[in-house]
Parts: structure tokens; C-alpha cells; sequence
């Protein structure tokens, strides 16, 4: 398999302490970009020194408009495939060889990390409902395969602040064949991206909520 055919698609805020090492045995499978959300520690001097495609936003714009940023950077540069990756090294990179061997086989369009354990409540009522309408079990993992195409299809990666999961159920809505696949590292010990306990469980929950009334209304929500 031609290795540029794929990229990892790292969006980080302050990490500093972890992109180096994530980046550098990312690299090992595929070229690598990274999106450094205006950190204000040496995140991008460290991802940028450890070999990864950097793109800089000049203002913090959050986890979801970093990653459309990301795909926008692995489109330009004609990369058929993209597998997203948390900086922090919850998700294990040597895991990619597995997610681009299922993509450019064309075994599946979509491919889903399964983590072993969730992190807070909300996650478990968003995954409890989502595994039931779409099969999925852990549509909030991080880790997950794409064909650009999708995001193309869908134009862009996610516009409706679904905590990054709009891309994959939207493909999964119009019958993208997908595949799941149990991932694992070290979970963080710091603040999680999705931020401290209360605030993150109040965005889960809004985005399942949006992500109910979209099912309850059909076609409005689905980009086509």
C-alpha cells in the first residue's frame, strides 16, 4: 500500500507534553497533520519538530473547526483517506496500520474506534442511544477512518457542533459500509478535550439531542 494515500489528522491544544511522541509513531504508518489550536504552550514547535505537516490557527476555535481545517489540509494535498487521532495518546498509532489497511483495501469507507471504557455518563447515554438507531458502539471515540469522498459528500468534516461525530453518522445514513475496531492507550490524566466533567456532559448531551431531532426530521440535518 502506497503510504500517501492516507493521512493522520492530529488536532491539538496544548500538548506539548504528548504530541512529539504521538506524531513521531504516527509517522511511522502515514504522513501526518497536525492542527495546533493556537496553543499557548510549545505544542507546535514540538508536533512541527517531530516530522508532522503543520497547520496553525491564529485564534482557539475548538476541537470540530480544527478537524475541518485538518480535512480541508489533507483534500489540497490529495490524500484519498484520513484517520483522526488524539494528541494526548489515549489512542495507541500504531492502530493506524490496521485503520488504512481497511480503507484503501476498500473493505470499508468509514472505520470506527472502539474504546474499553467510557469516560462519563453523558458518553454512555449518547452511546446507549446511538448503538441502538445506527450499530454503532462508540461513535464518541476519536480515533476513526475516513474516505474523503465522505467528507466531500458531506462538505466538510463537522459544521453542527455534533462533538465530532456528524461526519460518521452522516455517512453511515447513506449506507457507507463501515467497520469497528477496538482501540487503546493511555487514557489522559489532564483536563479531557471535551473539557471538565459538567461542561463536557452538558455538550454531549447537546449533541445528542441535535443529533435526535436530525433522526426525528428526516432529511433536515442530512447534507447532501
Amino acid at each position: 500500500m502506497d503510504r500517501s494515500r492516507t493521512a493522520v489528522l492530529i488536532p491539538a491544544f496544548r500538548e506539548g507534553a504528548t504530541i512529539a511522541a504521538v506524531v513521531a509513531a504516527a509517522r511511522r504508518q502515514a504522513p501526518v497533520i497536525v492542527v495546533d489550536d493556537a496553543s499557548p504552550d510549545d505544542t507546535a514547535a514540538q508536533a512541527e519538530a517531530a516530522g508532522a505537516i503543520l497547520v496553525r490557527n491564529t485564534a482557539n476555535l475548538g476541537y470540530e473547526a480544527s478537524l475541518n481545517r485538518a480535512f480541508e489540509k489533507a483534500l489540497e494535498m490529495n490524500f484519498e483517506f484520513a484517520i483522526t487521532l488524539d494528541a494526548d495518546g489515549e489512542h495507541d498509532p500504531s492502530l493506524v496500520a490496521k485503520f488504512r489497511s481497511l480503507l484503501e483495501s476498500g473493505e470499508a469507507a468509514l472505520v470506527i474506534g472502539i474504546r474499553p471504557r467510557r469516560q462519563r455518563i453523558a458518553e454512555s447515554i449518547m452511546g446507549l442511544y446511538v448503538r441502538a438507531r445506527y450499530g454503532v458502539r462508540d461513535i464518541l471515540c476519536g480515533m476513526k477512518g475516513y474516505d474523503l469522498r465522505l467528507a466531500v459528500e458531506n462538505g466538510g468534516f463537522d459544521r453542527s457542533n455534533s462533538i465530532g461525530t456528524e461526519l460518521a453518522v452522516n455517512a453511515i445514513r447513506r449506507g457507507a459500509p463501515f467497520r469497528q475496531v477496538g482501540v487503546n492507550g493511555t487514557p489522559r490524566q489532564d483536563a479531557p478535550r471535551f473539557g471538565r466533567r459538567w461542561r463536557a456532559n452538558r455538550r454531549i448531551l447537546g449533541a445528542l439531542w441535535r443529533l435526535v431531532r436530525r433522526d426525528l426530521g428526516g432529511v433536515p440535518g442530512l447534507r447532501r
